[in-house]
């Protein structure tokens, strides 16, 4: 089928000139305005296996919606190998944070062991996008039985001062408080955080449902 003239069937302006003020980083030209529930549908009821593919292979995508129907099939893929070699063509192709957020791949989780290799050379990437996939993997996936307190410093030493990074390191540390309170708190008692993902960690734990009344009171004498 033709992925983008169903693409364009489903669109609305209304929520395209939304989605453009939320992703200042890409054009709105690039925005058609099709919702995320109608594109997880796309996929389970309208694209077959041969549409799949033909999207996987065809890189640059003009459209966001594009963009996000790669990351979405990705998630999908059951085998761990051809889901990460896909995964890592696809990086370099990123271009905002919602598509990036999207990606969290079912494989993943099952072999989180396989994929904790992978997770120091996206922290150390220099594309914006891949350093912070790197960040949300670690917060899926490894803030809970897998926790290592090494994770709370492979993040903390991310040097990149790209703002999206700076966001991901900030959710990162206010879930880590969430999940791992006694281990995580010590960054914020020592000034072991970048000043700015310091203060919005604090931020963004204080608005947490998660957090505490009584860690939200501490927290704020940490400001």
């Amino acid at each position: 089928m033709k992925v983008l003239e169903h693409l364009k069937s489903l669109a609305e302006s209304s929520y395209a000139k939304f989605i453009s003020k939320l992703i200042p980083t890409i054009s709105s030209e690039s925005i058609i305005g099709v919702r995320l529930p109608l594109l997880r549908k796309t996929i389970k009821n309208t694209l077959n296996d041969q549409d799949k593919q033909r999207l996987l292979c065809n890189l640059p995508h003009k459209y966001h919606e594009e963009n996000l129907l790669h990351a979405l099939i990705i998630n999908d893929i059951k085998d761990y190998n051809e889901c990460l070699e896909v995964l890592k063509t696809f990086l370099p192709f990123i271009n905002n944070w919602a598509v990036c957020d999207n990606l969290t791949p079912k494989t993943f989780k099952k072999h989180s062991d396989r994929l904790l290799q992978e997770i120091p050379s996206f922290l150390k990437s220099k594309n914006t996008y891949t350093c912070r996939l790197g960040i949300k993997f670690l917060m899926n996936f490894y803030l809970d039985e897998e926790f290592d307190d090494k994770y709370l410093t492979w993040v903390a030493e991310i040097t990149n001062d790209e703002y999206y990074v700076k966001m991901m390191q900030s959710w990162f540390f206010a879930t880590a408080l969430a999940k791992q309170w006694s281990k995580t708190i010590s960054y914020f008692q020592t000034g072991k955080l970048n000043v700015w993902v310091h203060q919005k960690s604090i931020q963004k734990a204080i608005e947490s449902y998660r957090i505490s009344p009584e860690q939200k009171a501490y927290l704020r004498t940490l400001r």
